[in-house]
């Protein structure tokens, strides 16, 4: 698989093998935001806060987490999100995936605009690393 942080975000990518040490190797800082148990758009507002350290202060609305994800002084130059669990969640939320898509996929191209880079990650909970 190719290094995913030799190029340019593209998108919703699938998590390459050890993406914490190939983000660390490459000086891209990494969060990880876990699926696992949201069940509404509540609980994905929650793991958001959670997966981004955010504070209570955070709107807990798709405006406040594009705000989040795109203000360069919250966020470093060279940025990735590790989407733990996304297929399922996309699988059980068939409303909330692609509101929450359409929002990662806008503040990714406005970082980019912004000359910044902002890797979304999915990655499976239960991967099998036998299968790289």
């Amino acid at each position: 698989m190719i290094n995913v942080f030799q190029a340019p975000p593209q998108g919703i990518q699938t998590a390459p093998h050890d993406p914490r040490i190939l983000a660390a190797g490459h000086q891209v800082a990494l969060r990880e935001v876990n699926f696992t148990e949201v069940r509404d758009k509540d609980s994905l507002m929650l793991a958001f806060l959670r997966g981004l350290a955010l504070t209570e202060n955070f709107g807990r609305n798709w405006d406040a987490l594009y705000d989040v994800l795109t203000d360069p002084e919250a966020r470093p130059e060279r940025f990735a999100i590790l989407l733990t669990d996304y297929s399922a969640f996309r699988a059980r939320q068939r409303q909330l995936g692609p509101q929450l898509e359409s929002v990662l996929l806008d503040a990714q191209a406005e970082a980019t605009r912004q000359g910044r880079s902002l890797w979304l990650l999915a990655e499976e909970a239960g991967h099998d690393p036998r299968a790289w």
